[in-house]
């Protein structure tokens, strides 16, 4: 038996391309005791993943990464066949670890499979605990959320919208405009590649900004922060601008100081605490339609470089995702 593997051969400069990438075979160990095979069905595609790639993905080795799987063979007691898993195994079809690494799913019958690995996955407990734990968030206050057209800021943007607060998105294509206005349901969607970023804000908070949730940096946050509050919230969990080694610098990080703004970084880790009420609102915003998703989902392993490629263009809408099976 093999396993398929997408290796990074290379360090991109600037935007990954294909040839950065090599799909790669390698002999399955047999699970010893223990152990479990496992199928993958589903892979995440994340930005965080791109400035991984400067140091900290090893070449030749499988893409690091997570997903859902299916155990095909067991040698664990506690795990059966059959059992739906999520894992951190990275960019492999099929491969065999301890059974004590990965996280049996528990899953819903009326939410899709694609779902647990989006608004009810890491992304979606980061949108929620971004605005709840970290910013703060109380009913009826002013946000904005940036690339609120993806997989986080969709999520964080109908969130806020629940709690009665007033929301603008900032994303990049009129089509994401429109989705988020006329399906997501929020005040204000600004196109920043065809508006003036400041001027819009400045027209779309006329009552200033409580809480910003942030996963661009560079002239994204120099627009937002002359148009915080007093005592603002700035959750932080990402710096897509920045990640292909290009991007403006931020100029106006003095205004945090009279404003008395805060801003913190954190990691969906971080908010594991969080879990089973985040599973239970979040299952139930679904089921009710008070929360709707996007997600490009692109058939077939050898596309994951493809995959990680195309969120650097705006090629999806949400969530990016690879499915190797059914």
């Amino acid at each position: 038996m093999q396993s398929r593997q997408i290796h990074l051969v290379r360090r991109p400069s600037g935007v990954p391309v294909a040839e950065d990438f090599a799909l790669v075979e390698r002999a399955l160990p047999e699970p010893e005791a223990g152990e479990v095979e496992v199928e993958g069905l589903l892979l995440s595609v994340d930005p965080y993943m791109r400035p991984r790639l400067n140091s900290d993905q090893p070449l030749d080795e499988a893409m690091l990464g997570t997903g859902i799987g299916r155990v095909v063979r067991s040698r664990d007691a506690g795990i059966a066949e059959g059992t739906l898993v999520r894992h951190g195994a990275g960019m492999r079809d099929r491969f065999v670890v301890a059974a004590a690494a990965l996280r049996p799913l528990v899953r819903d019958p009326d939410v899709p499979l694609s779902v647990y690995m989006h608004a009810l996955g890491a992304t979606g407990l980061t949108a929620y605990g971004g605005l709840f734990e970290i910013g703060a968030l109380q009913d009826g206050e002013q946000v904005v959320v940036s690339t609120a057209g993806g997989a986080v800021g969709s999520v964080a943007a109908q969130i806020a919208k629940l709690k009665g607060c007033h929301v603008v998105g900032i994303t990049g294509s009129d089509d994401k405009v429109a989705w988020l206005r006329e399906q997501a349901g929020i005040d204000t969607a600004i196109n920043y590649r065809t508006q003036d970023l400041a001027a819009a804000l400045a027209e779309a908070t006329p009552a200033g900004i409580d809480v910003y949730s942030e996963n661009v940096g560079g002239a994204h946050l120099d627009a937002v922060l002359p148009r915080m509050n007093v005592r603002g919230r700035i959750p932080l969990c990402g710096m897509i601008s920045t990640y292909n080694g290009a991007g403006e610098g931020v100029r106006n990080l003095s205004e945090m100081i009279y404003r008395r703004v805060r801003m913190q970084g954190f990691v969906s880790t971080d908010l594991v605490p969080l879990t089973e009420r985040f599973v239970a609102d979040m299952t139930g915003w679904l089921k009710a339609g008070h929360v709707k998703y996007q997600e490009t989902i692109l058939d077939g392993f050898d596309r994951a470089p493809e995959a990680l490629i195309g969120l650097f263009d705006g090629r999806n809408a949400g969530k990016m995702l690879v499915r190797l099976a059914d």
